[in-house]
């Protein structure tokens, strides 16, 4: 089986509301073809089925996204890899529009972001059912979510940790109001301005920080900006390997503000279908993606420096989804 690409999917991104890809480089990522064999998922179930996966632009959602594209290949899929698309909503975009068939999101980012609502439901199970069922709707089908569930969260460096002892989103809030100094906070761009970001935990927590408080940095970076102190409070994703690679310390939610965000394959209802083992393929995956398995392969890209496209095949191999040439 055989991963090809059109168009490399780092750096792309998608114009919010249009049908074409544009800014996107013409060089791939990764050496091609990479050959794979079935393990435990169906061979020759999508013999000949030309499929564009996408992704988001962090490092999570590229692993997915390169699982996926492994997956699918391993049951004779021919896949475009289109990942590394720049922003949540510039990803939605591209599959409601056609340019990708599938990839992986998450529930309670579809909930809040895609589809406006302003209250989450904290249960896991109910919120992808009210997810899956609303966005039917719009032709689009969230196969069965896995246990992997990257929320949002706060977190410190080790010397802010022993100077604050804190251990809540509420004691960092009672804390600022004490010392209006203390609130200094990294967010990511996007984080700052969502719904289910910055905007909500103010209003949830009631508190507010000045804007000369806020440092703003690109995806990934505010890791290293809150470990090295340009921040007291940064703002990161339970599930990066970052955390646990610079010690950081993540604050409970413990007014259960941010949304549920088990992740799940989302695909265009016309694909599926057309190609209804794709759901197969999905569904036996599913219950292996977990936060710890995502920990531990997002710091091999994060912090040991490896390609997310070996990650990604090498996990699937060394769980027997597929198998490695000899």
């Amino acid at each position: 089986m055989r991963i090809r690409t059109k168009l490399t999917a780092w750096g792309c991104a998608v114009v919010a509301g249009a049908s074409v890809l544009t800014g996107c480089g013409l060089s791939s990522s990764f050496a091609l073809p990479l050959d794979i064999e079935p393990g435990t998922l169906p061979a020759h179930a999508l013999d000949g089925v030309h499929l564009v996966v996408g992704s988001k632009d962090f490092t999570e959602e590229i692993i997915l996204g390169h699982i996926a594209e492994f997956a699918l290949a391993a049951s004779g899929a021919d896949i475009e890899d289109l990942t590394n698309i720049q922003g949540s909503n510039s990803a939605r975009n591209a599959l409601v529009n056609g340019d990708v068939d599938l990839y992986y999101d998450y529930t309670g980012t579809g909930w809040i972001n895609y589809l406006g609502n302003d209250k989450p439901i904290p249960d896991q199970q109910k919120q992808y059912e009210a997810m899956r069922d609303a966005d039917a709707k719009n032709g689009m089908v969230w196969l069965p979510y896995s246990p992997l569930n990257d929320t949002y969260a706060f977190a410190m460096n080790p010397q802010v940790t022993r100077k604050l002892k804190i251990k809540s989103i509420s004691d960092m809030v009672a804390k600022i109001k004490q010392d209006p100094s203390i609130g200094t906070f990294c967010l990511e761009t996007e984080f700052a301005s969502r719904n289910d970001g910055f905007p909500g935990v103010k209003k949830t927590y009631g508190f507010e920080v000045p804007a000369a408080n806020v440092k703003n940095f690109g995806t990934g970076a505010v890791y290293a900006a809150t470990a090295s102190g340009s921040c007291n409070f940064g703002e990161v994703f339970t599930t990066d390997g970052r955390i646990r690679a610079l010690n950081l310390t993540v604050l409970q939610d413990d007014k259960q503000f941010f949304p549920q965000y088990n992740v799940a394959p989302v695909v265009r209802k016309e694909v599926l279908d057309a190609h209804p083992a794709i759901a197969e393929v999905f569904n036996k995956i599913a219950p292996k993606l977990n936060n710890d398995m995502m920990i531990d392969l997002a710091a091999k890209v994060d912090v040991d420096g490896a390609d997310p496209v070996t990650v990604a095949r090498d996990w699937l191999a060394k769980e027997g989804f597929i198998k490695l040439p000899k």
